[in-house]
């Protein structure tokens, strides 16, 4: 057996390193792929403005002169700084189900920590909190999302025998809308919307929201302050996810609350399920993609819940409660009967609260693993 490991360091071994999931998912109706341009603009240092604060190295293992693994190594140099810690990450790692090819990748990875002056490895986490983080430990027999990671079961048993542990572990449900909004609920949005003059923004087009772009991305760095793993973007990454998200969005599905100067008290990102889309689509948008995804946003009983978030000098003053009442106006406009929250932190008990109006299940878990050196 001739085993080997290699730094993806060339176009064409990047090019390698992000289309290897696809021939390790090939056969697995699970697995949502992502679409290859969106993958080389993120892992490209001269595109992902994360690279300003941000290392990171790619490699790639082989067997036989066969690609049989993966992962990137990250530092995000921000992060360290916010929490006084030397961190090193692992992200976009697969391999196959061969304990001396992902002891090779660990192994690796933990080298290239050390020889960075890092302390401990954690993972799987992307460059920022906008990257699909957490390995999948429970929920495989259920659809991904564009938003998430997915990976085989055998990843767990894997990482834990190369002494890895729990650090903290995101859990995401699916739910089933109101078909009716109690009206309890419509009297506390009402009054809450009276008492602190707040308003919903009204946008008929995507382009009626980009003059709240920014605003909407700062509410989320105020918000998210103090979430596991965050860091507050910075103004290129801001302008990068505007013009790359805003394009795509249904403003009818992003109910935007603004205050009595127009400014953004808090906002919600739910968007029509894009799963089965992107699973047709097989990672390319040219030359029937885009038609996949066009039906997916016209015509579709499911969506994905992405983000949400409040100011924080607005939080808990029942400012959520017209979030819901919202969402839910939304839901029951299109005919919505199944909802997927993606991953929210098990700590996170706020968010949890938000869905005791709905019923459904708690259907996977992801975990975020830790090491220290």
């Amino acid at each position: 057996m001739s085993l080997s490991i290699k730094e993806a360091t060339s176009k064409k071994e990047l090019k390698t390193f992000i289309e290897f999931p696809f021939k390790l998912y090939s056969k697995n109706e699970y697995w949502v792929p992502p679409l290859l341009f969106d993958e080389l603009k993120n892992l490209n240092r001269e595109k992902n403005p994360a690279f300003e604060f941000c290392d990171a190295s790619y490699w790639l293992v082989y067997k036989n002169g066969e690609v049989v693994g993966r992962a990137a190594g990250i530092i995000n140099n921000r992060y360290n700084d916010k929490v006084g810690k030397k961190y090193a990450r692992f992200g976009w790692t697969d391999f196959v189900d061969d304990k001396d090819v992902s002891e090779l990748i660990f192994n690796t990875l933990e080298n290239w920590a050390r020889e960075k002056g890092c302390t401990s490895v954690h993972g799987p986490l992307g460059f920022t909190d906008m990257d699909p983080e957490g390995m999948l430990i429970e929920g495989f027999n259920e659809l991904g999302t564009i938003a998430t990671i997915y990976n085989h079961p055998y990843y767990q048993t894997h990482i834990e025998k190369h002494g890895y542990t729990k650090d903290i572990d995101w859990v995401e449900y699916e739910l089933v809308p109101p078909t009716d909004i109690p009206e309890k609920v419509e009297r506390i949005a009402n009054a809450v919307k009276e008492r602190y003059g707040l308003k919903m923004l009204t946008p008929k087009k995507a382009k009626d929201l980009l003059p709240y772009a920014h605003e909407i991305f700062e509410v989320l760095n105020s918000a998210y302050s103090n979430i596991y793993g965050f860091v507050p973007l910075t103004d290129k990454q801001i302008d990068l996810y505007v013009k790359q998200y805003f394009g795509f969005i249904k403003p009818d599905f992003v109910p935007v609350i603004v205050d009595k100067n127009n400014k953004v008290v808090a906002f919600g990102i739910t968007m029509p399920s894009l799963s089965k889309a992107f699973q047709k689509a097989k990672g390319k948008l040219l030359p029937f993609g885009f038609l996949y995804v066009l039906k997916a946003m016209k015509k579709n009983d499911r969506v994905d819940l992405y983000l949400t978030g409040v100011r924080p000098d607005y939080q808990d003053k029942g400012v959520n409660a017209i979030m819901m009442y919202e969402i839910n106006k939304i839901y029951i406009r299109n005919n919505i009967k199944k909802v997927e929250s993606n991953p929210e932190l098990e700590t996170n008990a706020k968010v949890q609260a938000q869905w005791r109006h709905y019923e459904g299940r708690q259907h996977k878990r992801r975990r975020c693993y830790i090491k220290e050196l």
